[in-house]
């Protein structure tokens, strides 16, 4: 802010690549609106091909930008700027209170505290961000706890003001409360497979309580396909990797959960990166990458609940309580994959720095590349 004069300010993340028109596609909204604070772009993305895990990472990142983000735009309830591919008026930032850092997740914040401000917003899906998803799970854990840590730390710092704000709506009040406490499903679904053996050993255990659940799945499956389908020719190809998003999306539940709990615990925090790795569609490697990540505590955690949930299968097949056994066998891939892919890169990483001098990691020109591209 102290940097830049104009009054409008554009946001990108340093792995964003805009179209050479992105300011001719969103400066003029900005220019008719007087209160217009900000315009937020579509996320794309550059390397969606590059493997399974980035696949189903724009298939869930899709889901958010083609359904939920124009659907709060259009329906008039409040939405945020993403961090990254947007457009600010800058009396905007500065009447509500600036940048601040007591979370994790400054955009959300800024965004909701302009909003109770009275300032609006518009998502604009027509103009397109292109950037690079992290192609490494441990890196994708990292991003979804940062997330879910500020967000967490968003509900403390602005349930009040929005309560209080004589500028929202009923609807849209319980609409934010919603958004804010999106994230509390990944504790419920941890609580959810922890209660599900004690209640199955419980005399007279009703069969497959959980089965009752199933609807509740409906609808964000629904999204998911909804958001292929209205961007996609080959819609139908890219749900292929649905079911493989719904067991990563549940395997980083604990990741998700110990996150959470930090950000109900403490306010700020270290604010841990991404890594990127310059890498567009098919092409490019980042496992001698200097930023590739080569640690992660999650997974104890991760290894703990599949094996739980498979114990939890046997009672239920013993005890013929087989209602509850699809839920629990998801979580037992789920934990199980996202565990053993976690373990595997964290070998793969450690391996990799003993057999090589970290000088010879990357060339001169690579490590350039990556201190550009290396960041979030």
């Amino acid at each position: 802010m102290t940097q830049a004069k104009g009054e409008y300010i554009a946001i990108f993340d340093a792995d964003f690549c805009p179209h050479p028109d992105f300011l001719l596609c969103t400066v003029p909204h900005l220019l008719m609106r007087p209160e217009l604070g900000m315009v937020q772009a579509r996320w794309c993305h550059l390397n969606s091909d590059y493997s399974p895990l980035t696949r189903l990472q724009a298939l869930a990142l899709d889901g958010h930008f083609v359904v939920e983000q124009p659907a709060r735009s259009s329906s008039g309830l409040l939405m945020h700027f993403n961090g990254t591919a947007g457009v600010w008026r800058r009396t905007c930032i500065e009447s509500s209170g600036g940048w601040q850092s007591d979370t994790l997740c400054e955009d959300l914040d800024l965004s909701y505290r302009a909003q109770v401000e009275g300032w609006q917003f518009r998502y604009l899906p027509e103009v397109e961000g292109p950037s690079e998803l992290p192609p490494q799970i441990l890196a994708f854990k990292r991003q979804q706890a940062r997330w879910a840590h500020g967000t967490t730390q968003c509900l403390r710092k602005l349930t009040l003001p929005i309560i209080g704000t004589s500028n929202l709506s009923i609807v849209q009040k319980i609409m934010s409360f919603l958004h804010l406490t999106g994230y509390f499903g990944y504790p419920l679904m941890v609580v959810m497979l922890l209660s599900s053996l004690p209640l199955l050993l419980r005399p007279g255990a009703a069969g497959g309580t959980l089965r009752f659940l199933a609807p509740l799945f409906l609808g964000p499956v629904l999204v998911y396909i909804t958001s292929q389908w209205v961007v996609y020719p080959d819609w139908k190809r890219r749900l292929f990797y649905l079911p493989l998003m719904v067991l990563v999306g549940t395997g980083v539940a604990w990741n998700n959960t110990l996150a959470i709990w930090r950000g109900l615990r403490k306010w700020g925090g270290e604010m841990l990166r991404t890594p990127k790795f310059r890498i567009e569609g098919k092409a490019g490697y980042w496992g001698r990458s200097q930023y590739r990540m080569s640690a992660d505590r999650a997974v104890v955690g991760e290894v703990i609940l599949a094996l739980y949930a498979v114990v939890t299968i046997i009672a239920a097949l013993v005890i013929g309580n087989l209602g509850s056994v699809p839920f629990l066998v998801v979580c037992a891939l789920a934990f199980g994959l996202v565990a053993a892919l976690s373990l595997k890169e964290i070998w793969q990483g450690r391996r990799s720095i003993v057999l090589q001098p970290p000088e010879e990691h990357l060339s001169g020109a690579g490590r350039g590349l990556e201190h550009e591209w290396g960041r979030e």
